[in-house]
């Protein structure tokens, strides 16, 4: 009798590629550049992944966001300032902004309200391909944005008993660089039978809904003001 094949198995790193497939495919489409993450095969760049211990926001522009459900987690990307501003300019360029109205500064309201933006989409087409692909539901909370000037240590409530922590390095198209942090939970989906996941969204509507015919971005993450940044930066416990 022939030996029957193990259920196929889906692990932390398995999750974590998903989330970097939706990182690289969300900011090329959105600013019309080339976004790679360490382990692509097209570019030659060393496909190695961190183990660590805690994520944490790191300057020069940091972004978390939490989602919950099948399965808890956070999720952190850290832009220096150089890789914000390039993703941000290209991302309105895209859109048919003039280079001239564009803000100058990383630490513009308008840079955050942008990659605020961004990571509420990255964040959104993972979402959805954890539903058609492991056929359970995760839901997110707002993107939250800051601006740095030193390491922040983050100690938000993740809901999370058995924490994996994973970072990635990401190359934007000029060669600037930006961390993708992730901690979940220590968990493993188990294929029981065979089934066709849902077809993705159209990638033609998903450029449309990006350009839109809009002159200005509709932000997700409004940035933060005075009081709200002080009520965040003391739910982080400082």
């Amino acid at each position: 009798m022939p030996l029957q094949a193990p259920p196929a198995a889906f692990g932390t790193e398995d999750i974590l590629i998903s989330l970097c497939n939706s990182v690289s495919r969300v900011l090329t489409i959105a600013t019309a550049s080339q976004i790679h993450y360490s382990g692509m095969v097209q570019i030659h760049y060393s496909g190695m992944v961190q183990r660590i211990t805690r994520t944490c926001l790191k300057p020069d522009i940091g972004c978390f966001v939490l989602f919950d459900g099948g399965f808890s987690g956070l999720v952190v990307i850290n832009f220096s300032a150089s890789a914000a501003m390039e993703l941000y300019e290209n991302y309105l360029l895209n859109m048919g902004m003039a280079k001239s109205d564009l803000a100058s500064s990383h630490t513009s309201d308008e840079v955050s309200n942008v990659m605020g933006e961004l990571m509420n989409q990255i964040v959104g087409d993972f979402t959805g391909k954890v539903a058609r692909e492991l056929q359970t539901h995760i839901t997110q909370n707002q993107p939250k944005m800051l601006a740095l000037n030193k390491q922040v240590m983050l100690s938000v409530d993740a809901n999370l008993d058995q924490p994996e922590a994973r970072r990635v390095t990401f190359h934007t198209g000029r060669n600037n660089i930006f961390y993708l942090e992730m901690a979940i939970d220590r968990t493993e989906f188990i294929k029981l039978y065979d089934f066709e996941p849902n077809e993705a969204p159209d990638p033609d509507a998903l450029i449309a809904q990006v350009n839109g015919g809009a002159k200005a971005p509709a932000p997700a993450a409004p940035a933060l003001k005075n009081s709200e940044h002080d009520d965040l930066l003391d739910s982080l416990g400082m």
